[in-house]
């Protein structure tokens, strides 16, 4: 099955725990803290691999989730950090943010790879606490959350060629005669669902890859038809081969097809206008086919080449004329990639307060990456999460939002009152 587009949740390993703890041995009777810190949490990593050819496998599953670091142990042991989740997907796959839309990546050659959801980091254990003022010190931090979202991937798939024309056209046909594909043919509209790739081995041995693209029809550019879910696939390629059915068995006039082919390719991307082409005449064996060739003719001369992808006519000529303009087009200049977003620092609010029924919701990555790593259990690690919660102004914020005495103040999953 081929699938192209997919949605799917990744999150970073949480960081392991630090711990309080003391050195305990003979003749050490004040060894001082010894608790050490947690391992940070495993990236989930995404890897282009040139073997595959889908995404088929994010159909089935949705959730990746790397390893959390393991906690601190005494004598001042860390833990281990979390093994990283490395995800492959084929070669071409964009990724993107769900939220915002943004690009994380695109993935255009095999091997590259890219984080998408970064481990947090180990929290710190009692050892880590230890000043001139406090030698013993019974305070450590939780793992800091890894990092989690939504992303969605897409696929465009890496073709020197491609094949487009209308529904009936004779891609199918014609990619099954060029190359070893097996795709589905038919005397029917829309028989092609997926796009189908081959390859094709010239006369002088060289190779090059072709992709059929599903039928288009007016308005593709808009989600008409299949268009909407395809022309994706035909950015990435070097060279297009418009299939043209010459003998208009469908009651259309071919040279209009093409003119809402290529109005249907600039409306989705404007680069394509530009793409070297050749025009394909198809059906030649069949009535009314030589009149329209002379039409397409003398409008685009020598470009266009006429075939019959049923009877195998001119099947070579057209395999040569196609090797002859790759090879006069560099990969580099098609394979441009989509634009990453590059994040930059921005000094974030600490935090945000809204009042909802009666309670204070507080949020912010800041105050919630404070409130998941501190460890409440300990007098000393309650005694810092005020003395932080303070120093931040949140305290002074919620005075100034008229918090009273016993009011509920809701950070995440905490709740706690207010009290002076």
């Amino acid at each position: 099955m081929f699938v192209d587009h997919a949605k799917i949740y990744v999150k970073g390993g949480d960081g392991g725990n630090g711990i309080v703890a003391f050195r305990r041995e003979k003749y050490i009777p004040m060894g001082g803290p010894a608790g050490g810190d947690g391992g940070r949490g495993g990236n989930v990593v995404f890897v282009a691999d040139e073997g595959l050819s889908t995404l088929m496998d994010f159909k089935y599953r949705k959730h990746f989730k790397a390893e959390r670091g393991a906690h601190g142990r005494g004598k001042n042991m860390h833990g281990s950090w979390g093994e990283d989740l490395v995800v492959r997907v084929p070669v071409g796959t964009v990724i993107r943010d769900d939220d915002s839309g943004q690009v994380i990546a695109d993935l255009t050659r095999a091997g590259q790879e890219v984080i998408v959801a970064r481990g947090g980091r180990g929290g710190r254990g009692n050892a880590r606490f230890s000043s001139s003022v406090n030698r013993a010190p019974s305070i450590s931090e939780n793992g800091e959350p890894g990092e989690e979202r939504w992303i969605r991937l897409e696929l465009k798939l890496l073709a020197d060629v491609g094949l487009v024309g209308f529904p009936n056209a004779g891609k199918s046909t014609l990619i099954s005669v060029i190359s070893a594909a097996k795709p589905k043919i038919a005397d029917y509209p829309f028989t092609t669902l997926v796009p189908n790739l081959g390859v094709v081995q010239t006369r002088g041995h060289d190779s090059f890859v072709v992709a059929d693209i599903p039928g288009l029809i007016e308005g593709a550019h808009q989600g008409m038809g299949l268009g909407h879910e395809f022309l994706r696939h035909v950015e990435r390629t070097r060279v297009l081969l418009f299939v043209l059915d010459t003998a208009q068995t469908e009651g259309r006039d071919c040279l209009e097809d093409y003119e809402v082919l290529r109005r249907e390719l600039q409306a989705f991307n404007p680069d394509l206008a530009h793409r070297p082409f050749l025009i394909v005449a198809n059906k030649m064996d069949l009535p009314d086919a030589e009149t329209n060739l002379l039409r397409l003719q003398e409008q685009f001369g020598d470009q266009v080449i006429p075939i019959s992808a049923a009877a195998g006519q001119g099947i070579e000529n057209l395999v040569d004329r196609t090797w002859e303009l790759l090879s006069q087009v560099p990969r580099e200049e098609t394979l441009t990639g989509e634009e990453v977003v590059v994040h930059r620092f921005e000094e974030e609010e600490p935090f945000t307060i809204e009042k909802i029924n009666g309670v204070f919701e507080v949020k912010g990555k800041r105050i919630e990456k404070l409130v998941a790593m501190t460890n409440f259990d300990t007098d000393d690690g309650l005694l810092r999460f005020q003395r932080i919660i303070e120093k931040i102004g949140l305290e002074e914020a919620l005075k100034e939002m008229g918090i009273q005495e016993g009011d509920t103040v809701r950070i995440k999953d905490l709740e706690f009152e207010y009290s002076e």
